[in-house]
């Protein structure tokens, strides 16, 4: 006999569960308890975002689900914002909630929620154990939902009586993978389009990634001479400094790099879905029917056709489809490699920062300089505003699983991503980019790092202002400023006070020095950057946008 609490944390220890994220209530106290004598690390965050966000990081990194614990009512509709994330990115994360008891549900009681109802657009499946004795059943079967077809968040409701009941249950054994291959003939289809295309185009996206999965579209790429782009915020799928990369599918895209797509022959969508931000609200490629043969490869069968008729569907992931494919080779060699070489050599133009601008301090020379001495497998986070374009744009990356950012746009994402980022991965460098906006509505999980002494690096990009709104407010309503300006605490003092390590740089020359001390204190650290709120973009400033206004 074992209560549903410790046959929750047997569950996940037959599914490989190695650590939890967590704000403890006592709507679960029963798991926390059976955590007790678990090998399961449990780390305590600050707020349920957070820690959500942190789970959220650990699927992104790993491809197996992050593990998140939350009590019922506000502990669950605040990390919510990590389940939303989590699917718009498929990514493989499971959220377990406490619960009211069973006697007291659907009588409004303290704190209750009808979750499969609040949940129900933004996650994958939603559930209510009412038996513990069915616990390994549900566990098992939420591993397997996060991460086949498209990964996604699990959201699993645990009533408090049930956690406390003693049942006879089976032992939890580890869900079985699920895998989706191409077929014969779609790889031969493939291999047509290619062998006769003009102007190929890959776009690389999505999840289901692996090192060696990586290896092998680079092998592809190489073989038949394609330029190859990465959707937006999956830019360590390709090594940025090969010479078949022609840059970032997102916002902002290049003109040249958009201009090549829409004249493309043939696309090569791998991957991703393609969804408003890398389409560039759905004009690179025509929705429904784009004017370029579309090659769609995504794990999920229903992400094909959804917004483009492809004219090739590929029911695979990118892991299985790209180890099938690497085995062809075209029949003549391909006469595409000047083009190749443009794609590459526009990028290369296009992520070269500028050394000037507004103000004393000059986002460009910084992000060249971390460029050279940060090691190639440093893992970046952020979350959303205009100073994640800096990074995006110009930071070259080189390697897989160098990148946690949530391509659903969500701010507070960047500091509980590098926690998790360097709690997984220890010996690697993390470092963790905010807005003064941005890293105010997570910031507090900074207390964590410290607490589980995880020397994260957050560069706080403070310009005073929530700047991608000021910037469409400037460009659709100029001089009438209204709700985006922000007085902010002293970063750096901030730092110190949760026992960190804090630095101020507010001129260029500031930054390469401060960065290092950062790095030498062994602490969880802080680098304010004061940037003139006129920097808005790296070519465009406030005011020029006003004028133009």
């Amino acid at each position: 006999m074992k209560t549903g609490g410790q046959l929750i944390v047997e569950a996940l220890e037959a599914n490989g569960t190695d650590r939890i994220f967590c704000v403890p209530g006592e709507s679960y106290l029963a798991v926390l308890d059976a955590l007790h004598d678990s090998s399961i690390r449990t780390i305590v965050c600050r707020q349920e975002g957070g820690a959500a966000m942190m789970a959220d990081c650990q699927g992104r990194l790993t491809g197996k689900p992050g593990i998140c614990f939350v009590t019922r009512g506000p502990g669950a509709t605040n990390a919510s914002a990590g389940v939303h994330i989590a699917m718009q990115d498929s990514v493989p994360m499971i959220l377990f909630i406490g619960q009211v008891a069973s006697h007291a549900k659907e009588r409004e009681a303290f704190q209750e929620v009808d979750y499969k109802r609040f949940f129900g657009d933004i996650a994958k499946w939603v559930v209510e154990i009412d038996d513990a004795a069915r616990i390994p059943e549900f566990v098992t079967r939420a591993f397997a939902v996060a991460t086949s077809g498209r990964p996604g968040p699990v959201v699993i409701s645990l009533p408090e009586d049930m956690l406390t009941s003693e049942v006879e249950a089976p032992e939890a054994l580890p869900h079985t993978p699920v895998e989706t291959r191409p077929g014969k003939d779609e790889l031969d289809a493939l291999e047509m389009l290619l062998s006769n295309a003009k102007r190929p185009f890959v776009i690389l996206g999505g999840t289901r990634w692996n090192e060696e999965a990586v290896a092998h579209m680079r092998m592809i790429a190489e073989t038949w001479s394609l330029p190859v782009g990465c959707s937006f915020r999956r830019q360590m799928l390709f090594d940025h400094l090969h010479p078949n990369y022609a840059g970032d599918v997102g916002i902002g895209i290049n003109p040249k790099l958009a201009e090549r797509i829409k004249q493309a022959d043939v696309v090569l969508l791998l991957g991703g879905r393609l969804g408003e931000m890398p389409s560039s609200d759905y004009t690179l490629l025509k929705s429904p029917y784009p004017d370029q043969a579309l090659v769609h490869v995504h794990a999920d069968a229903g992400e094909l056709g959804r917004v483009y008729r492809p004219t090739v569907a590929i029911n695979a992931s990118p892991a299985a489809f790209v180890e099938a494919f690497a085995k062809r080779r075209p029949t003549a060699k391909p006469t595409r490699a000047a083009e190749t070489e443009n794609a590459h050599a526009a990028y290369l133009e296009w992520s070269t920062p500028p050394q000037t601008g507004p103000g004393a301090v000059q986002m460009g020379p910084i992000i060249d300089y971390l460029g050279k001495v940060l090691p190639e497998d440093a893992i970046l986070t952020n979350g959303a505003g205009n100073y994640a374009t800096w990074v995006h744009r110009f930071y070259r990356s080189r390697r897989f699983g160098t990148q946690a950012a949530p391509t659903s746009g969500s701010m507070g994402y960047g500091t509980p991503a590098a926690v998790a980022a360097k709690s997984l991965f220890p010996d690697r460098t993390v470092v963790a980019f905010a807005g003064d906006g941005c890293f105010l509505m997570n910031g507090q999980e900074f207390a964590t790092a410290v607490q589980y002494d995880l020397p994260i690096i957050v560069i706080v990009v403070n310009n005073g202002i929530y700047g991608t709104i000021r910037m469409h407010q400037e460009r659709e309503y100029p001089s009438r400023v209204v709700a985006t300006d922000l007085k902010n605490p002293d970063f750096a003092a901030l730092a110190r006070a949760y026992g960190g390590h804090g630095e101020t740089v507010e001129k260029t020359a500031d930054f390469a020095p401060a960065f290092e001390r950062a790095r030498a204190s062994g602490k969880p650290a802080i680098v304010e950057i004061k940037l003139d709120p006129e920097a808005i973009t790296p070519t465009r400033t406030l005011t020029q946008i006003r004028e133009k206004s």
